[in-house]
């Protein structure tokens, strides 16, 4: 297939691009006209090409005609920034304006692409306790959740010029580089880890080797459209996710760190990604048969950071 992708350089992208120009597609990256090469992958594979793309502008070069289909996957950090007014708005801008503009731009080419398989979020459900959340149940309130569902909705709009649009609600990614799984597994390296504030909170998680088997399944299942929670069937707590990793670095998890802490150096951000309780489930993907790489969460855990379980 002949396939435009969107954040290529980013945790997701560049290990789609990796996986899908080894499977023998040819991969057109969509970058900004500011924007350098670059590849976490180690560099571009022969059959990958760029198309420039002004997000804001909304124009595609022509390289971009006769795609089969686009993964759109850019946007700004969501953990890269205090959640400032000014930030909101590039958080917004970089999801809400340029997916409108983008599928404005693709709808006008001679032949559009079949198929938008488009990033989201859970962060579209909110903070919602012990309830099991699967891709019928309602939306949040919070600004993540907003931000999400107008998200989706541009994304949702590709089916106006006849594609198939499937939008991925990613939960936690876990990779050996890149992501939140480093950043929290620092503390326990330094033998001072632990939860995080009550422990009590539900994390939805995934290992980034069955994100980019997920994104391959979207591509490939042609029934496939609509919302699915990228996510395992196994969330856990944060309390059993945090004994999970200090087995797997063979550390203690004795230090806590206190919610009030946590407000005062992160604001908004710690109660919507560090703090909120989603307990998500992978009800669509397990209707259509995925079969999970890694659907265990210590297993996981010592996969990704090559280590043994005792």
């Amino acid at each position: 297939m002949r396939l435009l992708v969107s954040g290529s350089t980013g945790l997701v992208g560049s290990a789609v691009i990796a996986d899908l120009a080894a499977r023998g597609h040819e991969l057109i990256r969509l970058v900004r006209p500011a924007t350098q090469s670059r590849s976490r992958g180690g560099g571009l594979a022969a059959n990958s090409k760029q198309v420039l793309w002004d997000p804001q502008a909304g124009k595609l070069d022509s390289g971009a005609e006769d795609a089969d289909a686009v993964i759109h996957l850019a946007g700004a950090s969501i953990a890269g920034h205090r959640w400032t007014p000014a930030w909101k708005k590039e958080l917004c801008d970089s999801r809400i304006e340029a997916t409108r503009n983008l599928v404005n731009a693709l709808g006008k080419l001679q032949r559009p692409p079949r198929a938008f398989i488009a990033a989201s979020a859970i962060g579209f459900y909110g903070s919602r306790g012990d309830e099991e959340l699967t891709e019928s149940s309602a939306g949040g309130t919070d600004f993540l959740a907003q931000l999400t569902r107008d998200w989706e909705a541009e994304s949702a709009r590709a089916a106006e010029w006849g594609a198939r649009a499937v939008l991925l609600r990613f939960g936690m990614i876990l990779a050996k580089t890149g992501g939140a799984l480093n950043p929290m597994a620092l503390p326990f390296r330094l033998g001072v880890g632990g939860r995080v504030g009550s422990g009590r909170q539900w994390m939805s998680w995934i290992a980034l080797e069955d994100v980019v088997g997920i994104i391959r399944y979207g591509l490939e299942g042609t029934a496939t459209s609509g919302s699915l929670n990228v996510v395992t069937s196994n969330p856990v707590r944060n309390s059993e996710f945090t004994t999970a990793l200090a087995h797997v670095l063979h550390r203690p998890a004795l230090f806590p760190a206190p919610a009030f802490a946590l407000r005062l150096a992160l604001g908004e951000m710690a109660d919507a990604l560090l703090l909120a309780s989603q307990r998500v489930v992978p009800r669509r993907l397990e209707e259509l048969g995925y079969q999970f790489i890694h659907p265990q969460l210590e297993p996981a855990l010592a996969s990704i950071l090559g280590k043994r379980l005792n």
